[in-house]
């Protein structure tokens, strides 16, 4: 599978952006890692999975009506599963 250089977002751009939805969702990636329950390694095939996404427009729309929170990272986030399974709240529930 080949990538088009020219689509891939900033990388500080998507390392902000993935942080950004984690919070809105109540979740610190720091701790997350410190913690064990996320690897170094994971964490930055999430910010190139951010890269990659054709949907980072729809997350920036997402990240400003719901900065404040959200109980969950929407479906057209690359990294919508993961997230959503390291969310606080759904942890605690499942």
């Amino acid at each position: 599978m080949t990538v088009d250089v020219a689509r891939l977002a900033d990388p500080d751009l998507a390392f902000w952006r993935t942080r950004s939805v984690a919070r809105t969702v109540g979740l610190n990636l720091s701790e997350a890692m410190r913690g064990g329950a996320l690897s170094t390694a994971e964490y930055a095939v999430m910010v190139e999975r951010c890269r990659k996404c054709q949907h980072a427009r729809a997350c920036t729309d997402w990240l400003a009506v719901n900065g404040a929170g959200a109980d969950h990272v929407p479906e057209h986030c690359a990294n919508a599963a993961t997230l959503n399974a390291l969310t606080p709240a759904r942890r605690t529930c499942g």
